[in-house]
């Protein structure tokens, strides 16, 4: 763990395993409350002289950082495939990523504007500040173990907060490595801790403990909910990146071969194991079996393996409860009349938590799959024939944070856009992220935005403030 600037070690150590041959890759020290209390105490400390730097002074040292982060590509990435199974090449564009987001509010912290508000009383000046909230507890998950780190830090470092940091349990190496570039780029001590271990006892410290002003949380619509309620009880500030059941609309005149690969790639693209992953493909009726046959021979040629090999394009999901969550769903769609196209079955005669890419059809809204985020490689297609009866469905979900939508009808994207229940949406777009722009989620998909300047607001009070003149 990394704590006030200083690496620390405790009698309790953790053993990590890869995914892809569930073969030991490390152990590392853990802790509980008693160094989550030290984290806290330290990101407080810190506070006072790191809000004092300029947006532009603090700016720097987050561009610094971003580059140190680029000269170990290739070594995080590593790390990255070891501990979680994502196929090398993905995993060197998530450093990559991560690199760009340091990059981006590292620039921004020089641009956090207040206001000059125009007064009724000619004898007085109005204005508003933004200023940081404060310590911030950020709790990250495993599925992007990197950038989903600086997507939180960078902006909150920018904003002049200091941070303490949870990682997953799966993938604490990460978090290390990121730290190591956080030291190497000159972030004084004590601005960002990382502390690795317990989640009940670390979340607990942090949405008790007062000095903390704001939580920031990517995973289950779950823990998210329980967090929220136990911040409530010092009323802190919450950013919540929740779950999603991402609705792939493909109307009749879509390009296929469009629509098809960007199925793949948002579908398949870490093994499914993403909140904005596709979930629920709607295929307009005239086109069912040309788009089932064309992306299921797609499907059928993808290499799956360990991530290490430079050809693979698919990984193993985290675990085994995670494989068993996909067969639990895939059986239970087939047992309500959904067929396999292709896959269907988890890859056996290999290690590691393998499930074949899969793609399902003839499934119906009342399945499972339809109403449960998969988290794992199976495309089950639904039909539709009417633009208005694909929106409802397509709404008709708890969850509100990604959809994507093909369609060649200017006016129905305009529609489309408008109508669809999602924080996000890409027209014939796969791959909308970017680090300028805001990424959240409606409904229970979350609260807050990360990305952009609504991400670094999230960071920041407004304080109003009056100025009245003296008389001459």
């Amino acid at each position: 763990m990394y704590i006030n600037g200083k690496w620390i070690e405790t009698s309790q150590k953790e053993v990590i395993i890869n995914p892809a041959t569930e073969e030991e890759v490390g152990e590392v020290y853990v802790g509980g409350q008693k160094e989550a209390e030290e984290a806290i105490q330290a990101a407080h400390h810190a506070f006072k002289s790191w809000r004092m730097l300029s947006g532009n002074d603090r700016g720097k040292i987050l561009v610094k950082i971003a580059n140190e982060i680029m000269k170990v590509q290739s070594q995080i990435a590593e790390t990255i495939t070891k501990e979680m199974g994502k196929p090398i090449t993905d995993a060197r564009r998530e450093v990559a990523s991560a690199a760009a987001y340091l990059e981006w509010y590292g620039e921004e912290a020089k641009r956090v504007y207040g206001d000059v508000l125009p007064a009724l009383d000619t004898k007085k000046q109005l204005m508003v500040l933004r200023q940081p909230v404060g310590v911030i507890g950020a709790i990250t998950p495993w599925n992007f173990p990197v950038s989903m780190i600086t997507r939180k830090l960078g902006p909150a470092l920018a904003a002049g907060c200091t941070a303490v940091l949870k990682p997953a349990p799966s993938t604490p190496a990460c978090a290390m490595e990121v730290f190591k570039c956080f030291e190497r780029g000159g972030l004084p001590q004590g601005v960002a801790n990382l502390v690795i271990g317990d989640a009940d006892s670390i979340g607990s410290e942090m949405t008790s403990n007062s000095i903390v002003k704001k939580i920031t949380f990517t995973g289950s619509t779950k823990v998210g909910k329980l967090l929220m309620r136990n911040a409530a009880e010092n009323v802190q500030k919450v950013s919540m990146e929740l779950g999603g059941h991402a609705p792939f609309i493909v109307f009749e005149d879509a390009n296929l071969d469009d629509a098809v690969a960007s199925v793949i790639g948002t579908k398949f693209k870490n093994a499914g194991q993403t909140c904005i992953s596709t979930n629920r493909i709607y295929v307009q009726e005239s086109i069912k079996d040309e788009f089932s046959n064309r992306l299921a021979r797609e499907v059928h040629t993808l290499k799956v393996g360990n991530g290490m090999e430079e050809d693979i394009e698919m990984g193993p999901l985290i675990n085994a409860a995670a494989l068993e969550k996909v067969e639990d769903q895939v059986t239970k769609a087939t047992e309500s009349g959904a067929s396999v196209v292709t896959g269907g079955s988890r890859i056996k005669g290999t290690k590691g938590y393998f499930y074949a890419p899969t793609v399902l059809a003839d499934t119906t809204d009342d399945m499972k799959i339809a109403k449960e985020e998969t988290f794992g490689p199976v495309a089950p297609i639904f039909t539709f024939r009417t633009e208005n009866e694909v929106i409802d469905r397509a709404n008709n979900t708890p969850y509100g944070l990604m959809s994507y939508c093909f369609t060649n009808d200017l006016s129905r994207s305009i529609r489309m856009m408008h109508q669809l229940d999602y924080g996000m949406v890409g027209i014939n777009d796969p791959a909308p992220i970017v680090p300028h722009a805001p990424f959240g989620g409606m409904k229970e998909s979350g609260i807050g935005r990360e990305g952009g300047t609504s991400g670094l607001y999230e960071f920041m009070e407004e304080k109003f403030v009056s100025i009245r003149t003296a008389e001459k």
